[in-house]
């Protein structure tokens, strides 16, 4: 069974999304899409007080972008003052200059778009931890792919030969699940463990950046990548209750 996966680029995403791309034989990066307020360009951080979010600024943006075609302002520090944040907020953290290394190697690239950066930093976690293996990243952009929601997600899905797509929850208020079905690909949600790893500053917080898993865990990290999938008519029953 081929297992697709197809989501936004996101900012140093939380370990779910890391635990999607572990289950995937194909990642499909979906930023040819419009943007708007999410994760794409914003992720939290555990600090000793709070979870404060740490957001890359855009430039010139209007209404109806895309992802991909948000530019990013590099006027002001936010490079430097994320990295200040993250240097801070985990000081006591025993594996705080992996996690900086892995921050820096994103950063000092400067992409020029939200989607850039987003992808970017999602890769660099992902060959940290090494997952995925071997799964294929690939482009929605790229794979001449037309139309909109359930449609064109099926029909990437399809491009792929795959026979599975497995997605996070937020599908569930809007995926034609019988088009899947007709076309013979099995829907799967995500079955989140949320399993708790060694965290600072108080009770165990599952939503916050995959650089607080680094910063804590390391290499060791990737043991905590548990999540499986299950089958979308489980999940809806279960969620109705």
């Amino acid at each position: 069974m081929k297992k697709v996966v197809i989501s936004q680029s996101m900012y140093f995403p939380w370990v779910g999304l890391l635990e999607q791309i572990a289950l995937a034989d194909v990642f499909v990066h979906y930023d040819d899409v419009q943007f708007t307020r999410g994760f794409y360009n914003r992720v939290q951080i555990k600090t000793p007080h709070g979870t404060p979010w740490i957001t890359v600024p855009t430039k010139d943006y209007h209404r109806g972008q895309n992802i991909d075609s948000v530019q990013i302002d590099y006027t002001s520090n936010w490079g430097d003052s994320h990295r200040e944040s993250l240097k801070q907020a985990y000081s006591k953290a025993p594996f705080l200059s992996d996690m900086l290394r892995v921050y820096d190697s994103v950063i000092q690239d400067k992409g020029p778009t939200i989607a850039d950066v987003s992808r970017a930093s999602m890769l660099a976690v992902v060959k940290y931890l090494k997952i995925g293996t071997p799964c294929e990243f690939l482009d929605s952009k790229t794979m001449n792919v037309p139309g909109a929601s359930t449609k064109r997600l099926l029909d990437i899905v399809k491009a792929v030969a795959g026979d599975v797509y497995v997605t996070g929850h937020g599908a569930k208020n809007y995926l034609e699940h019988e088009a899947f079905e007709a076309a013979g690909v099995r829907v799967e949600y995500m079955d989140y463990q949320r399993l708790p790893y060694p965290q600072l500053n108080g009770p165990f917080i599952p939503y916050v950046s995959s650089l607080d898993l680094i910063a804590n865990c390391g290499r060791e990290g990737r043991k905590y990548i548990v999540s499986k999938s299950k089958y979308w008519k489980e999940f809806l029953n279960d969620s109705s209750r």
